[in-house]
Parts: structure tokens; C-alpha cells; sequence
């Protein structure tokens, strides 16, 4: 019984991609300035996932090699156009996108701002890119007096609103994602419409992990959907079933943290059945990215690292672990949002070669071309299978 788990940590790259000057990313970094500000910290060690060969990929000078890598390795570079989740993971499951998903630096056009308005029966404040955090801190408390909700956006494609839990519940803060998502097709097409709850005062806003994404659907099949197709189960753990619409997905947990999507993950490790594990950690980004806590981010990296010798423990013999990436989110610089960075690759399991370097290629769709070759997979996807490189 075959199965392949893809765990990715949200927004880890490891260095500028060669394009990077054109998303504003040049020095970019996320991994490599981490570690550069931990290097005094004796807890920051990720000596598991040094184990697997991470020292060994191509520009991670900057982390400790081991002398007996227990898995395969490499970085993966992105084709398609843009540095978001959506465009990220589609990548990973064998979309290339030749033209970037839309993004508003001057806010939305009244179009679609004026519709929004209509379809919900109020008006809307704010309007403009920001940090979610600061958004809130700024506009929450004329939010809490008006009842209007706070739409802003980001340097990625996304339209984001913010709604405190007592003011606009949950479920109605949803509809109105619902509603968004069906305004924003065509050439307002962006990657996700997130709902962005919080609670507290002003002064003291917090924001909860009712998060949720309403992605658009897939623009043609991924290998999720060719597995589901031909009998295999798909289950995907966080924002998996958001980023892909639901479509290729037979199980889906949604979860709270990366703590929780860990505990996820092992339990259905340990479980039966042939397929795909997909698994997304999206603390990494959420908490620590885009709020430019170095400490935070590298605190989730030991804390994953620290959990990988449960992960590989409930592997079975026909199991492969591929631990990647989606963009980069470096907290060092002034930015705070997605850098154009590569993703590490790190690949274990018994039927994969300990060691074997597989430097940089060329897309993340590789992941995709190889699930699907050792799987067994019928499918018309991106990317190139590296698994006769790495495969006992």
C-alpha cells in the first residue's frame, strides 16, 4: 500500500529565486536570516531536519551538515508566475500558471467594491493593502460602531475581511467570503478570499484561528484530482481543501495551529489507506511571517523539528515523507508580506536512498510528476519525476 505524505511549511523558502527583482524580493532570505539571528540560541537546533540532509541543499550553507543524510534533498525553484499560496500549491500539484493571479496595490476598483456592497447590504471600510494587524488596530473600532466590515489586501492576490466575532458572527462573516468569491472571477480573479475574524477591544484586538480561504477552483486537473479519480484517497490537513476548492480531496480536517495540523497528520499516518497525505503548517506564515517575528518563526521551526521523529516513526514501509515549501515570507525585512524565494525539498522514507542530492529543479512541480510515478497515477500534469534518482 503506497502512500506519499507532502507536508509543507507554509512560507519557508530558503533564498532569492533569480527573478526575485521583480516582485520587489531582492536578499530575501527567510530560512538562512533566521537561522543568521539564531545562531546564538543554544534551543535552535533542527537536528532532525539535519538528519534528513537540509544542510546539504544547494545555498543552505548556513545550516549544519551531517555526515550520514537519512533521506534525499534538494530546492525547488517556481515557474509560475507570483509568490502566494494558491499559486504555490497548485505548483506543487501540477498546475503551472503562465499569468499571475491579480493584485490591488491602490485597492479595489469601485466595481467591485460598490457590488461587494450590494451583495452583503452594507458598506465596507478601508480598502487599501496592510497588515492584518495593524488594519484592525486602526479601523476596529469603527468597525465595532458602524457594523461594516474591514476589507483590505496585500501585496499577494487576495481579498481579505475582517469582521470582529461579536459584531458580525462567524458563520455570517463566511457567507459574506462566499458572496466575494462569487464577485471576484475574470479579470478580478484573485487567488483567495480570506475571512479574517478577531475579538477583544480596541487597543487589544487578537485575531482568532477561525481563519478561513475561499480559493478559486483549480484551472485544470492536479494530480489530487487524477488519485481521487483512480481510486486513491486524498486527504488533506489545514487550508489544503481551501487552496484547492475541495476538488481532488476525499478527507479534510481543518485545524487551529501547526501543533493541532501535526497531531493530524500523525493520526492519519498511522492509519490505512492508499493515497496522499497533504498537509499544510500555516503558523510559519500567519503568526510569524507576515508579522516579522524572527523568534516566533524560528520557535515553529524547532517546534516541527522536534516532531519529526513522531512523523517518520508512524510511517509505514511504503510510506515517502517530502517536507517543501510554498514562497517565502521573511520576517527579517521590512516587508511583510510573500518573498520569490526557493523551497527546500527533503524526501524520506525505506524506499528512498539516503543522500542522494538533487541540487535545484526546476519547478515545484516535480513533487506532482513524482507522487504521480510512485503512485502508479495516470495523469496529465506538470513537471518532471525525480523518483528514478532517488527510488531504492
Amino acid at each position: 500500500m503506497k502512500r506519499v505524505i507532502i507536508i509543507v511549511l507554509d512560507s519557508l523558502g530558503i533564498g532569492e529565486l533569480p527573478d526575485a527583482g521583480a516582485y520587489g524580493d531582492v536578499g530575501s532570505n527567510t530560512l538562512g536570516h533566521i537561522a543568521a539571528a539564531m545562531q546564538n540560541q543554544p534551543w535552535f537546533k533542527l537536528e532532525n531536519l539535519i538528519s534528513l540532509g537540509l544542510g546539504h541543499i544547494e545555498g543552505v550553507d548556513y545550516i549544519e551538515k551531517t555526515w550520514n543524510p537519512m533521506g534525499s534533498m534538494g530546492r525547488l525553484g517556481e515557474l509560475s508566475k507570483g509568490k502566494d499560496t494558491t499559486t504555490g500549491h497548485w505548483e506543487i500539484a501540477g498546475i503551472i500558471l503562465d499569468n499571475p493571479f491579480p493584485t490591488y496595490p491602490d485597492g479595489f476598483p469601485d466595481e467591485v467594491i460598490s457590488a461587494f456592497e450590494k451583495a452583503i447590504g452594507r458598506k465596507c471600510i478601508g480598502n487599501y493593502p496592510a497588515s492584518g494587524t495593524a488594519i484592525i488596530e486602526k479601523l476596529g473600532k469603527e468597525h465595532m460602531k458602524t457594523g461594516y466590515p474591514i476589507v483590505y489586501t496585500s501585496a499577494d492576490s487576495v481579498f481579505q475581511i475582517a469582521a470582529h466575532e461579536e459584531i458580525i458572527p462567524i458563520e455570517q462573516l463566511y457567507k459574506m467570503c462566499e458572496k466575494a468569491r462569487s464577485i471576484l472571477t475574470g479579470k478580478h480573479g484573485v487567488g483567495r478570499v480570506i475571512a479574517r475574524p478577531f475579538v477583544g477591544q480596541p487597543g487589544s484586538f487578537i485575531r482568532t484561528k477561525n481563519r478561513r480561504d475561499f480559493s478559486l477552483k483549480p484551472v485544470r486537473k492536479t494530480v489530487l484530482d487524477f488519485a481521487k479519480e483512480q481510486g486513491l484517497q486524498v486527504r488533506a490537513v489545514g487550508k489544503i481543501e481551501d487552496i484547492f476548492a475541495g476538488q481532488g480531496i476525499t478527507h479534510a480536517v481543518h485545524i487551529k495551529g501547526n501543533s493541532e495540523g501535526i497531531d493530524r497528520t500523525i493520526e492519519w499516518i498511522k492509519e490505512d489507506f492508499p493515497g496522499i497525505l497533504f498537509t499544510n503548517l500555516v503558523d510559519f506564515d500567519m503568526l510569524y511571517g507576515h508579522r516579522n517575528d524572527v523568534e516566533g518563526y524560528a520557535r515553529a521551526i524547532e517546534d516541527f523539528d522536534r516532531c519529526l521523529p513522531e512523523i517518520t516513526g508512524a510511517m509505514k514501509n511504503d510510506d515517502i515523507l517530502i517536507i517543501t515549501a510554498d514562497h517565502g515570507c521573511d520576517p527579517s525585512t521590512e516587508s511583510t508580506d510573500h518573498s520569490r524565494e526557493y523551497v527546500p525539498l527533503l524526501i524520506y522514507g525505506k524506499p528512498i536512498k539516503k543522500g542522494v542530492n538533487l541540487y535545484t529543479r526546476n519547478s515545484f512541480s516535480d513533487i506532482a510528476a513524482t507522487v504521480a510515478e510512485y503512485l502508479g497515477i495516470k495523469a496529465e500534469i506538470e513537471g518532471k519525476s525525480f523518483l528514478e534518482e532517488i527510488q531504492i
